[in-house]
């Protein structure tokens, strides 16, 4: 069989790291990239800005340098920053209960459930107990209401457990009763708009053109697929699969107008990049400071080490979450330095920050990957940014 070509990539990449190019073009060539870019910012400085491959399954648009695509959960990270800007503002108290913005949440039991406890996925509201479709997702007043009403479904702030799409509904709401925005909406007034990045949670029709198209990977045969679904939890089910999507819910225009601030960001590689890198360059972006130094530090306090409730059965390991985003900790999901942080999204990309280094990454793609996590092309670009230092 011959092996599969690596299309022409695109864009810059400073001499020194070469090795990320060629990790970049690996991926094209041992990983069944379709299309992807990747952009590495170190000292507010881009070293590294590549794009290649396609926009489509088809292999009939080729991947631009303005192409947008939907990062999943690495959509969690600017949503995170949205609530430390607010903190940092002496509007948000991280340790106040959340119903003392939103008194309705106290529902339930959960009136002693803290902001913290959202950001840090230690809830207890992983997923909603009742089935909850797409549909509904999509609707923000029902899919809150229903949140505010939940009974947690373990105590909160013993353990994490990772709230795959409600994430974004429970900090996202605490935003709006703040702000009286939404969160998309209040990242694009305060941080994206005034700096230029292009990020957008959810899609204007504007820019549907500039989108690529999700496309899986290869799925197991049935009986694999039933193995791993058997495996999960209650709990990993309640946040993986209620309600159920993938990549072709994520390319309808259905998705695309919603207001999923878990999930439906759209972005390049380099808005990735620079929206993670506020975290690296400790609050600064260029000249314009969006966080102080000391919200960057709250932004990385471990909250504690545990096996994940939901994601313990992909992972043999134990994982940190800190206010918003994942530490690199020992196993290196962002980088050697165990205090490096930052947020993958289903089927493969990521964003990093690393303030020791003052690196910013992004990496985003189209082929979605089977890992929860680290996946190999991102991890592999990671190394190389590493061994270039």
């Amino acid at each position: 069989m011959t092996p599969p070509s690596v299309p022409q990539i695109e864009g810059r990449c400073d001499e020194r790291f070469a090795g990320v190019r060629a990790a970049f073009e690996a991926n094209f060539r041992d990983r069944d990239e379709l299309g992807a870019a990747v952009t590495v910012q170190v000292g507010g400085e881009t070293v590294v800005d590549l794009w290649g491959g396609w926009a489509d399954p088809g292999r009939t648009r080729p991947w631009r340098r303005d192409t947008l695509v939907n990062v999943w959960s690495t959509t969690k990270g600017p949503t995170a920053l949205c609530a430390h800007v607010l903190a940092d503002r002496g509007l948000l108290d991280l340790d106040a209960p959340v119903a003392a913005y939103w008194p309705e949440f106290a529902a339930a039991g959960k009136s002693a459930v803290l902001v913290r406890h959202l950001l840090s996925h230690r809830a207890g509201l992983a997923g909603l107990r009742e089935p909850h479709s797409p549909a509904e997702l999509y609707d923000w007043e029902l899919t809150t209401a229903r949140l505010a009403a939940m009974e947690p479904l373990w105590e909160p702030g013993t353990r994490s457990g990772y709230h795959a799409m409600t994430y974004g509904h429970l900090v996202g709401e605490v935003i709006r009763r703040i702000t009286g925005l939404l969160p998309g909406e209040f990242l694009r007034r305060e941080i994206t708009g005034p700096l230029g990045i292009d990020f957008t949670i959810g899609l204007a029709e504007k820019d549907a053109h500039r989108a690529a198209e999700l496309a899986h990977s290869p799925v197991p045969d049935r009986s694999e697929r039933a193995a791993a679904f058997a495996q999960l939890t209650p709990t990993a089910l309640a946040a993986l699969a209620n309600p159920p999507v993938g990549a072709a819910q994520a390319n309808s225009p259905e998705w695309r107008a919603a207001h999923i601030p878990a999930a439906n960001g759209h972005g390049t590689a380099r808005a990735v990049a620079e929206l993670y890198g506020i975290f690296a360059r400790r609050g600064r972006s260029g000249d314009h400071r969006v966080l102080s130094p000391e919200a960057v530090e709250r932004a990385r306090q471990g909250q504690g080490s545990c096996r994940d409730l939901v994601l313990g059965a992909g992972f043999d390991r134990d994982t940190e979450l800190a206010l918003g985003l994942w530490l690199s900790g020992p196993s290196a999901s962002y980088g050697p330095n165990p205090r490096a942080f930052g947020h993958d999204g289903f089927g493969g990309s990521c964003g990093l920050a690393d303030p020791e280094a003052e690196i910013g990454l992004g990496y985003v793609m189209n082929r979605m990957g089977p890992h929860l996590a680290d996946d190999p092309r991102k991890m592999t670009l990671i190394d190389a940014v590493y061994k270039a230092l």
